[in-house]
């Protein structure tokens, strides 16, 4: 049985960049978020890390836009030369969104209906080696899993409106979990859940939302508090103490 990672990293990452000013026209963008520099390499590559180090993985996919690939190619040999001597690393053009970029990715693989696919963030590189094993036992065992936390605060449901929003229930916490990646699927699962929502046009917001709509249950298995996404000037100070500690 084959495990296979996909990360999809095609994203521009617009909330990282700080809001650009008259004096910046002209000068060269921030990079997109995954190749922003943590502790002097960029979090791509910490997060490729992470799974290299794990041992049931046998080979991880990244999607990235087609302009950066032959760049991320070269980094790849030079900064994370750990990685690809430890295991395939292949690169894959991505698609304007999350959804494209997992497909394109979905149809370059070779496996088997029981090999297991995780999806994975790109910025999240404090994954731990446990938390992946254990999504992969649970999607062996059910076809789905993902990774997700209980809920801390209220969680309120409300309605939009032109002057904001109005709270209409307050969901029970025991019922909410906060999903997490790695998501994991049987290959034939997730391959059909894929297929489907092509067909029918359907975004979801993430794989599992796809594999639910297919008619398949996800299993839940335990995330971290540290299995942040970096998405804000305000996460990459936190990952950095992260990385530090």
């Amino acid at each position: 049985m084959k495990v296979i990672v996909i990360i999809p990293a095609a994203g521009l990452g617009t909330r990282m960049a700080p809001v650009p000013s008259a004096q910046d026209k002209g000068k060269k963008s921030a990079p997109s978020k995954q190749f922003t520099d943590l502790g002097g390499k960029p979090i791509l590559i910490h997060t490729l890390r992470k799974f290299a180090a794990v041992d049931a993985v046998t080979e991880i996919w990244v999607a990235l836009r087609e302009s950066e690939i032959a760049g991320f190619r070269a980094r790849l040999e030079t900064e994370a030369n750990d990685v690809v001597k430890k295991k395939k690393v292949e690169l894959v053009a991505g698609g304007e969104h999350r959804q494209q970029s997992v497909a394109n990715a979905l149809n370059a693989v070779s496996a088997a209906a029981d090999d297991i696919v995780l999806v994975h963030d790109a910025v999240r590189p404090f994954v731990t080696t446990e938390i992946t094993r254990e999504v992969i036992e649970a999607a062996r065992k059910y076809g789905a899993a993902i990774a997700g936390l209980p809920a801390v605060d209220t969680v309120k449901q409300v309605e939009r409106t032109a002057d904001g929003a109005l709270v209409k229930a307050t969901i029970p916490r025991e019922r909410v979990v906060m999903a997490q990646t790695p998501q994991g699927f049987r290959y034939g699962v997730i391959k059909k859940a894929f297929d489907e929502a092509a067909a029918d046009g359907f975004l979801g917001t993430d794989e599992a939302s796809l594999v639910e709509r297919a008619g398949y249950e996800v299993a839940v298995v335990m995330g971290s508090p540290r299995n942040i996404k970096i998405t804000s000037p305000a996460d990459m100070e936190l990952a950095e103490f992260y990385l530090k500690k």
